[in-house]
């Protein structure tokens, strides 16, 4: 496995010094495929969502920072465009670029729905800012943002439903697998902050973490090796390297979540903490037997005050929360890079999914 990430990556560096003249900067490889999508997939969304009664496309194009709350035109943030990317860079590592070319529907697919969810998320957690401006339900009301997240997924089977390409039917049946996964894996996540802050552990949160985040991310890849018609276990070997990497994605979402500068998250700071959400970093505190953890778990018993929060970031990092996370990623990326050797033995055909999976877990926004 060191030999395919070594190799891996220095067939990366060779495609990124060909386009640039030089070594690159590090994710120079990674932004140029996110940029590739989001300019593949995006005229793809807005005929989509060009399809919805007035009413769900406002809400909708605003979403996606396509148009002002008054409906003028935005120049907005719609989205790092991850999880297409996933489809489309796995439908060309195992079937070149027509295949790539021809996933550019289930790539729209998997972005609405991870789109439904944010517009769901935000009202069950009272989040106040996404991709910094004020969240959907904020300006138009939780009522109306649940329809426009309902309205997503419509239009995402529907995007698979009526496209031509022999995969789509199998890929429709895993995005609607995968979307009821993460529903329960919402549903979990909701019960835990009902619960005691000594009652849930690790196993539990990691658990909540796969279905919530990593599974989206394993049928994207998934989608993809289906669009370059691969075999079975391939298939599942690239669902099992996106799950992986999903993981490892969640944990560094969640240290961000706490020590992320609110300037480049466009989320307020310490939002998780603040809601007593049992995050990754929070849960390895709560449980590592620490003087600290008991601190934490004194202030997670309490209702929230700002003037704690300061105490309950050190409480956590004192805790052991931090490193154990920044450890997890590592290991979870380790897995990733295994299972997706399985898929793709040659090193040259997996330098672009290796490339997303490293940027996912090197990110500070």
């Amino acid at each position: 496995m060191a030999e395919f990430l070594a190799e891996a990556k220095r067939h990366s560096a060779g495609r990124r010094e060909g386009r640039e003249g030089g070594g690159g900067l590090d994710g120079a490889e990674a932004t140029a495929i996110l940029e590739r999508a989001r300019a593949a997939v995006d005229p793809a969304l807005r005929w989509a969502i060009d399809s919805l009664p007035g009413s769900m496309r406002r809400i909708a194009l605003y979403h996606f920072g396509w148009e002002h709350a008054d409906g003028t035109p935005a120049a907005g943030n719609a989205g790092k465009a991850i999880r297409p990317a996933l489809v489309l860079t796995a439908a060309a590592a195992l079937g070149g670029p027509g295949a790539e070319t021809a996933a550019v529907r289930a790539a729209a697919a998997v972005e609405l729905v991870h789109n439904f969810t944010l517009l769901h998320d935000d009202v069950m957690d009272r989040d106040t800012t996404r991709r910094h401006r004020p969240t959907a339900w904020t300006v138009f009301g939780d009522a109306d943002a649940i329809l426009a997240g309902d309205a997503l997924q419509a239009l995402a089977l529907r995007l698979l439903a009526e496209d031509p390409h022999p995969a789509s039917g199998a890929a429709a049946a895993r995005l609607a697998a995968c979307v009821v996964e993460l529903c329960a894996g919402q549903h979990t996540d909701t019960a835990m902050e009902r619960r005691h802050p000594g009652e849930v552990t690790l196993d539990e949160v990691l658990t909540m973490a796969e279905a919530k985040t990593g599974a989206l991310l394993g049928c994207a890849c998934a989608l993809g090796a289906l669009y370059a018609g691969a075999a079975q276990e391939d298939v599942e070997a690239l669902d099992a390297f996106g799950r992986q990497a999903g993981l490892a994605f969640q944990l560094i979402d969640d240290v961000i979540g706490i020590w992320g500068d609110p300037s480049r998250t466009g989320k307020p700071a310490g939002a998780d903490l603040a809601a007593r959400k049992k995050s990754l970093p929070v849960v390895a505190a709560l449980t590592s037997g620490t003087p600290a953890a008991a601190e934490l778990a004194e202030l997670y018993e309490a209702p929230y005050a700002k003037e704690d929060l300061e105490r309950t970031v050190l409480a956590v990092e004192r805790a052991g929360g931090r490193d154990w996370a920044q450890v997890q990623a590592a290991d979870r990326m380790a897995r990733a890079v295994q299972e997706l050797s399985r898929a793709i033995p040659g090193p040259d055909r997996a330098g672009g999914l290796l490339a997303l999976a490293e940027f996912v877990t090197r990110r500070s926004s």
